[in-house]
């Protein structure tokens, strides 16, 4: 009996219940007709429940997921995009084009970015010339005030007013971070406060100018969102040493502002610091347009009142947090106590120091800045981090016993004061972040944003050895 061939589709009518039976050929014979895409599709969408994980960005959380829902979604929306209504097709447009970013930045599961020196620097000039929107007003409320005809306790809203729309971000848009891809938040945060600035630097109307400030403030939120996300891209061995980093940034941005700010308004018309504000802002959104990597959320679909909640159970969850607030809370009170009676101290005999003289005393920041990554390096990254907050509790403690004893016959007192305290809190803050940021690498920015206003963050945070 002659073999049936193998590449030739038979069937035995006789025999409904042979091998390839008509259902059967009737399902190959639809699969051959179907178009190729269709098939691909539906190939993708079997595979879109599956979860694979990709090696974490350059740390050990494995907080970096990708799935081939993506995939199977981008396959989806190529079938269906003949059904999809132009005005559906409008609105996808817009949105693409909108989140349009250089193909060296977009996210490649197989490829993650590196994290490197570079980047760490670049994140921290970003903090630097964003926190300084909120100290720029500070040295020049007075010239403000004879410029809008307004008393010096109105003129000092601005400042206040900037402050409290920093908090009002910190609270409700840095939990963000933690729902959304990070890249265009940062990047939209900082080309609508750039764009917001040009309020203040063309109003005449006093209200106006006040009600922008705190807008303003509002959107200077970046450098916390920047330092969680340091925290996720950072390895472990090498976490705390970046942190300091950034965080030097930001004390710098605070020496920068009042320093220009002061020297500007002193020479020319006082608007111009803020005309150089605007530029320093839109200088910066294009850099981290061009260089900034873009990263998945870490949290798709989380609910955003969810999200706060779970902010407020931390506090009373987990007590290394709780920990970290109270130590921080302490290391706040006697950092306050010293920047805050410093220039009275100073005005008073035997020193009777001019404004601008107790004003160079910010320039002691410089040393904190340049040392911090040094000292995160050699001793943060190396033990354990409850013993880098112990150390510079103990700096503190010598500065406060060095300053009282010899502070009142000689400078030399206030000086290695300042140095041994902010070196002692930048130890200590940092430290606390670094081990803060351990407790759940999926709501670090959550965990920021407790611990930064229980902290005392005006006061200190945004600037070693600024004066209070």
């Amino acid at each position: 009996m002659q073999e049936r061939p193998v590449d030739t589709p038979h069937v035995d009518e006789r025999n409904p219940m042979s091998d390839n039976s008509l259902e059967q050929r009737r399902d190959d014979v639809g699969a051959q007709s179907r178009p190729h895409s269709t098939i691909e599709m539906g190939d993708a969408a079997n595979e879109s429940s599956k979860r694979a994980p990709v090696a974490p960005f350059d740390g050990e959380d494995g907080i970096a997921y990708v799935t081939a829902e993506s995939n199977s979604q981008d396959d989806a929306r190529s079938v269906r995009s003949g059904m999809t209504t132009p005005q559906h097709g409008i609105v996808a447009r817009f949105l693409q084009s909108i989140n349009w970013m250089p193909p060296w930045c977009r996210y490649d599961p197989h490829n993650p970015p590196k994290f490197t020196l570079s980047m760490n620097i670049l994140l921290a000039f970003s903090t630097t010339f964003t926190v300084a929107n909120l100290y720029y007003p500070q040295p020049i409320l007075n010239v403000i005030a004879e410029d809008f005809h307004v008393s010096y306790e109105r003129s000092s809203n601005v400042a206040a007013l900037s402050q409290a729309g920093y908090a009002s971000g910190l609270l409700f848009l840095c939990p963000l971070g933690d729902i959304v891809p990070r890249r265009p938040f940062i990047l939209f945060l900082i080309f609508a406060t750039a764009t917001t600035w040009i309020g203040l630097c063309l109003t005449t109307n006093f209200n106006a100018f006040v009600s922008l400030s705190f807008l303003c403030g509002m959107g200077t939120v970046t450098p916390q969102l920047m330092l969680p996300l340091v925290g996720d891209l950072a390895p472990a061995h090498r976490r705390a040493s970046s942190l300091s980093i950034v965080v030097s940034g930001l004390a710098l941005g605070l020496l920068v502002a009042r320093l220009l700010s002061g020297v500007v308004a002193n020479f020319t018309a006082w608007r111009n610091i803020y005309w150089i504000a605007l530029g320093a802002q839109y200088l910066t959104f294009m850099l981290l347009f061009f260089t900034l990597p873009d990263y998945p959320a870490k949290n798709t679909g989380l609910n955003y009142f969810k999200a706060l909640w779970k902010m407020a159970k931390l506090g009373v969850e987990e007590p290394l947090l709780i920990q970290a607030c109270l130590m921080g809370f302490m290391l706040s009170a006697a950092f306050t106590n010293f920047w805050t009676t410093l220039t009275f101290l100073l005005a008073s005999p035997p020193y009777n120091y001019s404004s601008l003289e107790v004003g160079l005393f910010a320039f002691i920041g410089i040393a904190v800045i340049s040392l911090a990554p040094v000292w995160s390096r050699l001793i943060t990254d190396r033990f354990v981090f409850l013993f880098s907050t112990i150390l510079g509790l103990s700096f503190e403690l010598v500065g406060i016993i060095i300053g009282t004893f010899i502070g009142n016959f000689t400078v030399a007192g206030p000086i290695i004061q300042a140095i041994i305290m902010d070196t002692g809190s930048n130890f200590a803050h940092t430290a606390n972040r670094s081990n803060i940021y351990t407790l759940d690498p999926k709501a670090r920015n959550r965990i920021n944003t407790f611990y930064m206003p229980v902290t005392a963050y005006m006061l200190k945070e945004d600037g070693f050895g600024a004066v209070a």
